[in-house]
């Protein structure tokens, strides 16, 4: 791929105010696409202004169910699958856990929002109560409010569905009585990935020990094999895979679709990448899916992040997510990855 795009980076942070001028730069260096913005409320706030100039748009891990029916003009696509997917996940983990009874805690975006709604409707579903569902603002110093609401409801689990804000929101529980050590809790990714348990007790590792969760895959068994090791590889120590191979196959899978297309404009070659990713010959990388292009195939791209197949909305039509626990040291127990389909 090297000797066929040139990448300009630009940071999109965690807000809008980091985002848009982000956004801007890119525009005026007129690129065809661009990868990210990593969060959903931050993609939220510039999708408007990349699609509306006809950029191409694909992000490797915004998740929120907004995007399946938002009006992008059809040039906003996602490797990750929404959060509709992970809510079914999730809630069929509690259920076969036994819970009768849960409150839910998440933050006030369109993640937190999104990944409750669809929680709470699976989990009713299910046949389990969901008594209690409280917002919280991400910038407070304290939830004690909000963690009395759950607590009034004596629930027999908690679902915690937040980003860094997580770890004073944890403390309040534990003080409260409804911690992980008092109350069985589940965590999404957003917690897994933003919140070790030192955060919460820099003395007790083992705070979250028991503490269950879903995250999409980090290396899901259908995925391009070599790629968990090659990222690895390439690096700094301890960086962050999760999400990793989503933001990879977005890479591919717009270089794949310009070149069926015979063009960097983004104008044309939006229109071949439903195509690459539901085509009839399968095929797992760019080495191996652009001499096909080449040769006249029509390609099905299965990237490093599993099955993409696009919906008409440009999103996955499946998701694989793990389903981890946490130990006695505060590390994290990967058990088999779960597939769904939407």
């Amino acid at each position: 791929i090297r000797d066929r795009v040139t990448i300009v980076s630009a940071d999109s942070g965690q807000d809008a105010n980091i985002a848009s001028p982000s956004v801007d730069q890119l525009l005026n260096d007129d690129v065809d696409a661009i990868i990210g913005p990593a969060a959903t409320g931050v993609t939220l706030a510039v999708i408007d202004k990349i699609t509306g100039s006809e950029v191409v748009q694909c992000s490797g891990s915004t998740t929120g169910a907004v995007f399946t029916d938002y009006p992008d003009g059809g040039y906003y696509f996602r490797t990750t699958p929404p959060d509709s997917l992970q809510g079914q996940v999730l809630a069929d983990v509690i259920t076969d856990d036994g819970a009768t009874s849960v409150g839910i805690i998440y933050r006030n975006d369109e993640y937190g929002a999104g990944l409750d709604r669809a929680l709470a409707a699976a989990l009713e579903a299910n046949g389990v109560a969901v008594p209690v569902r409280v917002a919280i603002d991400e910038n407070a110093t304290s939830y004690d409010a909000e963690v009395g609401q759950v607590q009034s409801e004596g629930v027999d689990a908690t679902v915690v569905i937040t980003f860094a804000e997580g770890a004073t929101l944890i403390q309040g529980m534990i003080e409260a009585g409804i911690g992980p050590q008092d109350v069985q809790m589940y965590v999404t990714d957003g917690i897994s990935q933003n919140v070790v348990p030192t955060d919460v007790d820099p003395d007790n590792p083992g705070i979250f020990e028991g503490v269950r969760g879903t995250a999409p895959s980090i290396a899901p068994p259908d995925g391009e094999p070599t790629f968990l090791e090659r990222f690895q590889a390439f690096a700094p120590p301890d960086t962050p895979t999760i999400f990793s191979a989503h933001h990879y196959d977005c890479v591919n899978i717009l270089v794949l679709a310009s070149l069926a297309a015979g063009t960097d404009d983004p104008t044309v070659f939006v229109n071949e990448i439903l195509e690459v990713t539901n085509g009839e010959v399968p095929c797992i990388s760019y080495a191996e899916c652009a001499p096909l292009i080449e040769a006249g195939e029509d390609i099905d791209y299965q990237g490093a992040s599993g099955p993409v197949d696009f919906s008409d909305a440009g999103e996955p039509t499946a998701g694989v997510y793990d389903v981890y626990e946490y130990d006695a040291e505060g590390n994290i127990d990967y058990g088999e990855p779960v597939l769904i389909a939407s």
